[in-house]
């Protein structure tokens, strides 16, 4: 088996994305998104990368595609893992999107590891049983807590150099445990160990100092800043205001 090549050079190691001069990009999903046309182009320029956007936008299915391109399965994983079937999965949009990407790397890292919550529980067992076939000790990530296990994930494989992609991983965070991995971000920001290139709907994970952040709207990746956010908004009028924000909720109702 070829080991993975490691490196003296900070990340990010995937430096930047564009559409291919030969591609076709025709009106079937995920090729008819707003902000993907031939002209696309996604420049990386800090360890720790941050996309926002409404459901919808295509966050997670641009994630998608830059695991295909790393080499991971879209169920999640790290190369050479296939924890999931998912043959017969309904969207499977992420790996199309990449046959329409190039990428260029300096150099090219590609061990590392795609999270996805909704197949976490299937890659943990997956990595329990490939350790007792390997008569190892398994990591026993379920064996704590949801949000524990997530945490213990994050910690265990992050602090390894590679390329980190994080489909809303606060999905079962508690806010405190969204702080746990928010100072883990920060320590991989500050080293340059890692790449991370998440896609979030947290305010609080969208808050690592000297990340970059962007936003998906219909005029393509915009960079941003964490008050500019809507969710930041949204969640800053709740906290100021928990009962009138409700009202206002109910009442625009349908």
């Amino acid at each position: 088996m070829r080991r993975n090549k490691s490196t003296n050079l900070p990340a990010p190691f995937l430096k930047r994305l564009w559409v291919k001069e030969d591609s076709s990009l025709g009106e079937q999903y995920p090729f008819n998104l707003p902000w993907l046309d031939e002209d696309f182009s996604l420049d990386f320029a800090t360890p720790v990368t941050i996309i926002v956007g409404e459901n919808g936008t295509g966050k997670s299915t641009l994630i998608e595609a830059v695991a295909a391109l790393c080499g991971f399965d879209e169920a999640g994983g790290g190369k050479g893992y296939m924890p999931v079937d998912h043959s017969r999965a309904v969207d499977r949009s992420g790996a199309p999107l990449a046959t329409a990407l190039r990428a260029a790397w300096l150099p090219k890292v590609t061990a590392g590891w795609f999270f996805r919550a909704e197949s976490f529980f299937s890659v943990a067992r997956f990595l329990d049983e490939a350790a007792r076939d390997a008569n190892a000790a398994p990591p026993g990530f379920l064996s704590w807590s949801h949000g524990e296990g997530f945490v213990r994930f994050f910690e265990e494989r992050m602090s390894r150099q590679g390329i980190y992609l994080l489909d809303e991983p606060e999905s079962a965070l508690s806010p405190k445990r969204q702080l746990e991995l928010l100072r883990i971000l920060h320590a991989i920001q500050g080293s340059a160990n890692a790449q991370i290139i998440m896609a979030t709907h947290s305010p609080i994970l969208m808050a690592v100092p000297g990340a970059r952040l962007l936003e998906i709207t219909r005029a393509g990746l915009v960079e941003t800043e964490l008050r500019q956010t809507g969710h930041f908004k949204l969640y800053r009028d709740f906290t100021v205001d928990p009962d009138d924000f409700v009202g206002r909720a109910l009442r625009d109702e349908g």
